[in-house]
């Protein structure tokens, strides 16, 4: 499980790009780039990280199941994830 303080920050970098977005845009099409540099950093999208649903885990992400390696195994074998079977030849 992921710290709970890595996770509120995560939460509170999804609002602030939320809440600059549009300005953001405005300020790309215009050219003012002086005025984008003193938006604050997490206002830029490019500083969200993907994490698992269920531990806050960052590496081993997959996009397509929205969860980790680890949590994606466990549930895969299990058989909560339609259309996975383990391999075996």
């Amino acid at each position: 499980m992921a710290r709970k303080s890595s996770i509120a920050r995560q939460e509170k970098r999804i609002k602030l790009v939320e809440k600059y977005a549009k300005l953001r845009k405005e300020l790309k099409e215009n050219g003012d780039y002086e005025a984008l540099q003193k938006l604050p950093k997490n206002s830029s999208p490019v500083r969200l990280n993907n994490r698992c649903m269920f531990t806050g885990r960052v590496r081993g992400y997959y996009r397509k199941f929205g969860v980790s390696r680890l949590v994606f195994r466990e549930m895969a074998l299990k058989g909560e994830i339609p259309g996975i079977k383990k391999a075996s030849w």
